[in-house]
């Protein structure tokens, strides 16, 4: 049985922000303002990606959700996430404790980068926006579809198109 992954945290939704003047809103504790200000609240799971939440709820199939957690790994591995900063860390030139050096990190990193390009030209074009959007940016299925110009509800359809090809391409 898979263990679940669970970490919780209070959200404000980005299009949700109160657009009420902070001045004339009193509840009498003196917090009102701050409320407002803050708009609803959410409780989500930040360890939950949207893979996992499909699967949870049987949207997408253990071979699909296989398939795309190795395409974000490889995009991961790849380094090809954006970084807010330099990484000032210095290139490692001796051995690792496992004995790795630094020149088989770099491989591997080349190797994961081409991976995930070639998963992506498998999957095809148009279905390679929604993988990557989704599985690897983490954004949600309604705002893909918004970005790219989709009808509403018609990402998840899509995106199991993707998977199914990603799960091919994978041997999954």
């Amino acid at each position: 049985m898979r263990q679940e992954k669970r970490e919780w945290a209070e959200r404000t939704h980005p299009d949700d922000v109160a657009q009420i003047n902070p001045n004339s809103v009193s509840d009498g504790s003196g917090q009102g303002a701050d409320r407002a200000m803050r708009g609803r609240t959410v409780r989500v799971n930040v360890r939950e990606n949207v893979l996992d939440w499909l699967a949870a709820r049987g949207m997408v199939s253990a071979a699909q959700q296989r398939a795309g957690e190795r395409l974000r790994m490889d995009y991961e591995r790849a380094g090809l996430r954006a970084n807010v900063t330099m990484n000032w860390d210095a290139v490692p030139v001796a051995k690792s404790r496992s004995g790795a050096r630094a020149g088989d990190a770099s491989l591997a990193r080349i190797d994961a980068h081409r991976r995930f390009h070639a998963a992506l030209d498998a999957v095809g074009p148009g279905l390679g926006d929604i993988c990557w959007r989704v599985i690897c940016g983490g954004e949600g299925i309604s705002g893909a579809e918004k970005e790219l110009g989709w009808p509403a509800r018609s990402g998840k359809l899509v995106l199991g198109m993707a998977l199914d090809r990603l799960a091919r391409f994978y041997g999954t």
